[in-house]
């Protein structure tokens, strides 16, 4: 079977800025090949340069009053010999003389050595809830559980140190509903010092995994969940990528002891700043990439089309290489995204899961999709689905919690997957509305009702203006309401640094062809007032799709 694949004609490219017949070469056919390193908001290329944590003394002030088991925290447990007593006569010498060691591991301060301790057998309920109790009454500290003793007959209590801390009464200690709304994961950061910024930044250095992978992967060893961290804009997964993160009350010094665990992994430079990052904050990103199997006519033509590219730029297509951004395979990610736009749900939904001809060549998520359209078996298509495809295995677990419900199902996909859909259908609009920009007016002129960069801009650059990074991003924070604040007020600030090109202006000849721009469709900025912006609305009525309420009817 032939495998279908986007043509760059299908996502609205096709105009170029030059007539040479150009060349072709592979991207990307290594990772090593494409490098990217994102550039802040101050024009600062994001490097890798160090991966310790701040000097000591920094660190010794936040750990003074800081979120670790310190001397206050082992000062309740250094003395419990009344406690013990009644300990004994309620579970026997042995199981006291074990609290009694495990405790002592406790007070040395070496908390990640410590194993659970497992109590004796006890095939008596009532029993074992007084045991529960009294470790509950007693012991803050510690959380117990029941698991399977060593027959059938019996269970056996298993106490383990609580993750987090002395003074919480244990990570699930909240539910999930009465924490779903704030903006971070706060779990075990009560005592966070006022004197050290609440967020730490630091710099990700990541190797052929995306963004939302490695700060998963992170987020897992610290035990704290992806929304409390930040970042400007997600990196291509088949790329050696450094960014900038930030996360919410976590010591550096932590986050600094995880490199030796990481595998493709670093993370170094670390700051505390009073703000966590939001997306759109950077300036653009440099990439440093390499061609091959390059074909060409002739040598001269590779030349020639390089020493174009340098003269007259190129046309800042979403293109095809960026694949999330379009998807492969007979389902283009921008028809998911134009699905959610009309509300659409249960297609959506099927269109994520349905077989695709691009996974012949990844035989078990082949077998895994025919498996889940032939029988809809949930179970067993979750045993079959690798773990890395997040936005499925969400979907999938969120149906078999609640049949039917299609809306809660595409929830339950992290934002920064999810809006990839919806951005991916703004990105092909804008494509088409850039190709009718050169097709009717060319690039050798601005011409009158086209977008530019505002001169009169104090910064000498716009912010904000779009609503996805162009690299492989874009959107997160589901559970945040902070992200869309800070669109909005960016989006209206950068308001002040475009305006529609006059006949005054053209006189005056203020403007180039560098100073155009195109707004992403949807985003509240003002349009072009020539021929370019009926290309979004014409496309959009065809999808039967109302750009300025879609976005948000998404998020």
């Amino acid at each position: 079977m032939a495998m279908k694949t986007v043509e760059e004609s299908h996502v609205g490219i096709s105009c170029y800025i030059s007539n040479l017949p150009g060349f072709r070469g592979v991207l990307k056919q290594r990772y090593s090949d494409f490098i990217v390193n994102e550039v802040d908001r101050d024009g600062q290329v994001v490097h890798l340069s160090s991966l310790d944590a701040p000097p000591e003394e920094e660190q010794r002030s936040v750990q003074e009053t800081g979120t670790n088991t310190s001397e206050s925290d082992t000062t309740t447990v250094t003395s419990y010999a009344a406690l013990l007593d009644s300990f004994k006569s309620l579970a026997g010498d042995s199981d006291a003389g074990c609290l009694e060691e495990f405790l002592n591991q406790i007070n040395t301060g070496d908390d990640k050595s410590v194993a659970p301790l497992v109590l004796s057998p006890d095939s008596n309920k009532s029993h074992r809830t007084a045991v529960h109790k009294f470790f509950k009454g007693n012991f803050k500290f510690l959380v117990t559980d029941t698991v399977d003793g060593p027959d059938a007959s019996s269970k056996c209590i298993r106490v383990r140190l609580n993750s987090g801390g002395p003074n919480n009464n244990g990570r699930n200690s909240k539910k999930r509903k009465e924490r779903g709304d704030k903006p971070f994961d706060s779990r075990g950061s009560k005592s966070w010092p006022e004197n050290v910024e609440k967020f730490l930044r630091f710099h990700l250095y990541k190797e052929n995994k995306d963004t939302q992978e490695a700060l998963g992967v992170i987020g897992k060893m610290l035990g704290i969940q992806s929304r409390s961290f930040g970042f400007a804009g997600t990196k291509d997964k088949r790329a050696v990528s450094t960014q900038r993160v930030t996360v919410y009350k976590q010591l550096a010094s932590r986050v600094a002891s995880l490199n030796e665990r990481l595998f493709g992994i670093k993370v170094g430079d670390f700051c505390y700043v009073n703000e966590g990052l939001v997306l759109g904050q950077l300036s653009g990103n440099r990439f440093t990439i390499t061609l091959r199997g390059v074909v060409a006519d002739s040598e001269d033509t590779i030349k020639a089309s390089a020493d174009a590219l340098g003269r007259h730029g190129f046309i800042n297509y979403f293109g095809l290489q960026v694949l999330p951004r379009f998807g492969s395979g007979s389902v283009p990610t921008h028809l998911i995204g134009a699905a959610l736009f009309r509300g659409e749900w249960e297609l959506a939904v099927d269109m994520i899961l349905d077989p695709r001809d691009g996974d012949i060549l990844f035989h078990a998520i082949a077998k895994a999709r025919k498996y889940y359209k032939d029988g809809k078996d949930i179970e067993g298509t979750l045993r079959q689905l690798p773990r890395y495809l997040v936005a499925e295995r969400a979907v999938l677990q969120n149906l078999k919690k609640s049949p039917g419900n299609y809306v809660q199902a595409l929830k339950a996909i992290p934002r920064t997957l999810r809006m990839m859909y919806v951005h991916s259908y703004q990105s092909f609009l804008w494509n088409h509305a850039a190709s009718t920009r050169v097709q009717k007016y060319g690039t050798e002129q601005v011409v009158l009702g086209d977008l530019v960069y505002c001169k009169e801009n104090p910064t000498g650059k716009v912010t904000g203006i779009v609503g996805p990074e162009c690299d492989d991003d874009c959107g997160d924070r589901y559970d945040s309401n902070i992200e869309e604040e800070v669109s909005e007020d960016t989006q209206e600030e950068s308001n002040n640094y475009v305006k529609v090109v006059t006949a005054e202006d053209l006189n005056l000849g203020c403007y180039t062809i560098e100073d155009v721009i195109l707004p992403m469709p949807g985003s509240r900025v003002i349009y072009p007032t020539n021929d370019v912006a009926k290309v979004y609305h014409d496309l959009a009525d065809k999808d039967r799709i109302s750009l300025m309420e879609c976005v948000h009817n998404v998020k």
